[in-house]
């Protein structure tokens, strides 16, 4: 069922229920025209505001965030959802992502000296470009905003929020939550528009840059467009992520994070372990060990404390996910456990394992955005790289082995833009996060986010003139 719907408006839809929650308005072509207007004040007035004071209105937004944490998880588990535990665990971290960049963005955007010969003074200063598009998904409705808004913002930008049309309630909640913390009003705006309405608003000269997290259809279209109008864009558009076992990792560790790592958000990561590739001797023992684990992931009711995964977000992806199983068992791929709609009210998916799943196989080949696990057997260490890297994607990876070492020559040997070694995190402030291939391109958060919309300026001061 689309979100969009024919009258020009975003629709919230309960995809545990199936209840309409709201309608939203599409904005005219001139409440467009005044929030850029507003936009663009307000970031002439934040690019003016000292660095101590824009610091202290990112404290003030991480204690309103915590304060507000059952509020705004409830809207995320109604508009998309996520299991009521995991919407509060967002919203902390969306919290203690907002005081790390407080804290530690100020010494990362400060001026860096280029020492030359002689006494003359060189310096780079990372300066706001202007206010920054960011178009988001809805799998983490308030983290994958606040981690494009974080570091953009910190350094003097504007932001303007395109969410997805399934989660305007998230985004006008975070909107809020900006202009109670004291942030210039219009400075984090919301644009609800059509998709095909997208390209006007990035071709117009009140924006300076794009940012997307979504498909490769979007960022292909995003980037198209930022192109011709030489504007930069940074694009995170999912993966295939391969979850390496070697002969001698520990099995049991390896399949605990596995599960996690494949089924949390029901399985809709982009960063999510998605290829299992397990070398042979340990193969058999730990599709053994996943399955069992795999039962007992409970798909149900996301208010429910007992749940481990609520519904897929929307009936149209549970249909694509569902289709993408069916072909790969067409293709040759066995059947360990799951593979079924979950019949009733709501967009659930049962809990899915496939083996021998191959290259050419659509869920080896194609990113199941869902709870579907596919297996793989390696002869040996050299086929497990040659596997996880016959893919057209290039997020991140994991490896499992107990030799470090080894893992880290096979890291450099991955085409990703990330590797996990005998670990998995969906994401961290601390560690950029961005792509290769049809991936995407560009680094989110860590000091790379912070600097990567700014004009890096060179100021070079003649001592003697």
């Amino acid at each position: 069922m689309s979100n969009q719907n024919t009258n020009g408006a975003a629709v919230s839809r309960n995809p545990a229920t199936g209840e309409t929650l709201a309608t939203y308005t599409f904005q005219t072509p001139q409440q467009i025209d005044r929030l850029l207007d507003d936009n663009t004040a307000a970031r002439t007035l934040w690019r003016d505001t000292p660095m101590n004071e824009r610091v202290a209105a990112y404290h003030r937004l991480a204690t309103i965030l915590r304060e507000r944490q059952d509020a705004l998880a409830a809207t995320i588990t109604a508009e998309m959802g996520k299991t009521i535990d995991a919407s509060r665990a967002e919203v902390r971290k969306c919290a203690d992502t907002i005081d790390w960049v407080a804290d530690n963005g100020p010494a990362i955007l400060a001026d860096e000296p280029a020492p030359i010969d002689g006494d003359d003074t060189v310096y780079v200063s990372f300066l706001p470009i202007g206010t920054i598009l960011a178009v988001m998904p809805w799998n983490f409705p308030l983290w994958q905003a606040i981690r494009a808004a974080g570091p953009i913002m910190l350094s003097g930008n504007g932001f303007l929020l395109k969410h997805a049309h399934t989660t305007m309630g998230s985004a006008f909640a975070l909107q809020d939550a900006y202009e109670a913390a004291g942030f210039p009003k219009g400075l984090f705006a919301n644009l609800n528009v059509a998709n095909d309405t997208v390209a006007q608003v990035i071709e117009d000269p009140r924006i300076a840059a794009v940012t997307v997290t979504g498909s490769m259809r979007a960022g292909s279209a995003v980037a198209s467009t930022a192109g011709k109008a030489l504007k930069k864009s940074l694009l995170e558009l999912g993966g295939t992520d391969a979850f390496i076992v070697l002969a001698d990792a520990d099995i049991d560790r390896a399949v605990d994070v596995g599960i996690q790592a494949r089924f949390q958000n029901a399985g809709q990561v982009c960063l999510a372990a998605k290829r299992f590739i397990l070398e042979q001797p340990i193969a058999e023992e730990f599709t053994r060990k996943f399955v069992e684990a795999a039962k007992k992931v409970k798909a149900g009711d996301p208010l429910d404390p007992a749940t481990t995964i609520g519904p897929m977000a929307r009936g149209d992806l549970r249909d694509e996910l569902h289709d993408q199983v069916e072909r790969t068992l067409a293709a040759g791929a066995r059947l360990l456990l799951g593979g079924r709609k979950i019949d009733g009210i709501g967009n659930f998916y049962e809990p899915t394992v496939l083996a021998d799943v191959q290259p050419g196989m659509a869920a080896f080949d194609e990113e199941t955005f869902g709870p579907v696990a596919a297996l793989t057997t390696a002869r040996n260490t050299e086929h497990a790289i040659e596997l996880a890297n016959t893919s057209e994607y290039g997020l991140s990876g994991n490896i499992w082995t107990a030799d470090i070492a080894a893992a880290r020559r096979i890291a450099r040997r991955l085409e990703t833009g990330g590797v996990f070694i005998n670990g998995f995190s969906a994401s961290n402030p601390r560690i950029p996060v961005g792509g290769v291939k049809k991936s995407g391109y560009g680094r989110e958060l860590s000091h790379f986010g912070l600097r990567e919309f700014t004009n890096p300026q060179v100021v070079w001061a003649k001592t003697h003139p």
